[in-house]
């Protein structure tokens, strides 16, 4: 018969001694003898004692959890960041439960109400693609829950924030586009709602400007997934006037126009170039290897972690915080050398304090 397992109020009776003085001893309780805390807890390691989290978030409201609302667990960028998470959570002693959008809006909202059900101290989250109403974020810091938006943020909640530089790093690609001889840059954007497409596409449109390139606006398309660039890439490829480079908003769509150039028989990067954004395992399994854009996710999910945490302690209360993660290009096979180009100089981290995020988040700013 399975034994059940060890309580304060067994530990107490073995030992002869109170249920409070058992649960002080087991906190490091300075009003409890050096003696007598050892003993406590030698006594409760050795026979597997673990305190019951479930009562604890009754006694105190709150467990030791923190909630993760993420888009896609499979998008190897957003594992990235959930890794980076885990690592700072295990840390600090917080356990984690993740929870996945699946990029519905109806589904993050039913996540979010489960995460409040489930008393967590704090959640990280980063918007579905289907998401434009934020009540549901609203409704967490109504109920003094700590919240944190990491990548895909929204301006109009009144919380910290985790970003990686999405306007300098289009900018930078566009810029060294630009640079290899392209003129017709077709620009793969998502949805213009989410502040990373509004991000990327205004990076990319001020190093056309810069460079006295017009604007054309039948060269930015809304497509964002591997299979839209593969349905999408032909129509543009048959143009008399044909893109001579193809940026994408990340690596999937990158991809997927990759796949349709080879197939309409033109070659990469002597024909057309192709860059990605995000740095993740497609870019290295493609034929051949994908120039794109790092956004290092671990350390997103690392600094994400880490202001929540503080947060949830109380050491940043009243003031909030913005952490832009810098970029960088990692030049491979489907873009042409050019040993000229002056990239941008890299600081990886800056981060803002403020009394209110309004002034920060306008136009990106240059680092």
């Amino acid at each position: 018969m399975k034994k059940s397992p060890v309580t304060i109020k067994d530990i107490a009776r073995e030992l002869k001694v109170s249920p409070s003085t058992v649960s002080r001893a087991l906190r490091n309780h300075p009003d409890i003898s050096t003696a007598t805390r050892k003993l406590v807890q030698d006594y409760a390691k050795a026979h597997h004692y673990q305190p019951n989290e479930l009562a604890l978030s009754l006694r105190t409201k709150r467990s030791k959890t923190i909630g993760v609302i993420i888009p896609e667990i499979a998008n190897h960028f957003f594992a990235s960041i959930l890794s980076g998470i885990e690592e700072i959570s295990e840390e600090e002693g917080f356990n984690v439960i993740v929870t996945q959008s699946s990029e519905q809006y109806e589904k993050e909202v039913r996540n979010t109400k489960a995460l409040i059900s489930n008393r967590v101290s704090g959640i990280l989250a980063s918007l579905s693609k289907t998401t434009t109403d934020f009540d549901h974020y609203q409704e967490i810091i109504d109920n003094n829950i700590a919240l944190v938006f990491f990548d895909r943020i929204c301006t109009g909640i009144l919380t910290d924030k985790v970003v990686v530089d999405d306007y300098k790093g289009a900018y930078a690609v566009t810029e060294y586009l630009i640079q290899t001889g392209c003129q017709r840059i077709l620009f793969y954007a998502s949805l213009p709602h989410l502040e990373i497409s509004k991000n990327r596409k205004n990076g990319y449109l001020d190093a056309l400007r810069k460079n006295k390139i017009a604007v054309d606006d039948d060269l930015i398309r809304i497509c964002d997934t591997h299979d839209d660039a593969i349905r999408v890439t032909p129509e543009y490829l048959k143009q008399a006037k044909r893109p001579d480079a193809i940026f994408a908003i990340n690596d999937q769509t990158a991809v997927g126009a990759l796949y349709a150039i080879k197939q309409a028989g033109l070659k990469v990067p002597d024909d057309i170039q192709v860059f990605g954004f995000s740095n993740g395992p497609f870019a290295l399994a493609s034929d051949p290897t994908l120039s794109t854009v790092e956004q290092h996710g671990f350390k997103m999910g690392q600094n994400a972690a880490k202001l929540l945490i503080s947060k949830i302690k109380g050491e940043t209360h009243g003031q909030f915080t913005n952490i832009i993660i810098e970029t960088k290009l990692v030049l491979r096979g489907t873009t042409k050398k050019n040993e000229t180009l002056k990239l941008f100089p890299i600081n990886p981290i800056k981060t803002v304090h403020q009394k209110s995020p309004w002034e920060f988040w306008g136009l990106p700013e240059t680092i």
